[in-house]
């Protein structure tokens, strides 16, 4: 009977993990993370907070940002297209302006991704900070078109809650796509 269970246990350990080894992922999964992603950090901006400065960051944008560097291969070129519209639709902006600047950055990041050999984690920061500026700013210059210009003042605490709280989206998007990758 001993024998039995000394025998039995290497098969049944072999049986118990075997089930992990040459697993396929979900394309499905791979697939529909990033992208939903995306979508409900864009859907954040429904929330009923009623601030009287913009203090809530782009949050859509930060993910598609924190997605494109992560995984510059992910997506193609024109994906600033649908998620800006998503995002027209449910951040209050004029349609087509989240449209223009989210298909812009992702057209930078793609030409920087395309120049450079390497980049660090300051690089990235840095770049994508740029980029966030650009869209809130752009934003605010768009907004600007259709109602009275506000000015610049009001976006400051806006943009720096966007710059220091991208890293924290980026740790957010790193632990999204082990998540997404494994089976």
């Amino acid at each position: 009977m001993k024998n039995k269970v000394i025998k039995s246990y290497p098969q049944a350990r072999r049986r118990r993990y075997r089930s992990r080894l040459y697993r396929r992922n979900s394309p499905l999964k791979a697939n529909l993370v990033p992208i939903l992603s995306v979508l409900i950090a864009s859907l954040v901006t429904t929330l009923p907070i009623l601030p009287s400065l913009p203090l809530l960051p782009p949050l859509g944008l930060m993910m598609l940002v924190a997605w494109r560097q992560l995984r510059p291969v992910l997506w193609p070129l024109w994906i600033g297209f649908p998620l800006g519209l998503f995002d027209d639709m449910f951040s209050g902006q004029p349609v087509g302006s989240a449209v223009f600047l989210w298909s812009a950055v992702v057209i930078a990041l793609s030409l920087i991704n395309d120049r450079t050999n390497w980049r660090d984690y300051w690089q990235d920061w840095l770049v994508a900070a740029l980029c966030l500026i650009f869209a809130i700013v752009g934003g605010m210059l768009i907004v600007g078109l259709v109602y009275e210009p506000a000015g610049l003042e009001p976006l400051v605490p806006q943009i720096l809650l966007t710059i220091f709280g991208f890293p924290i989206l980026a740790r957010l998007v790193s632990a999204l796509d082990r998540w997404r990758l494994a089976a």
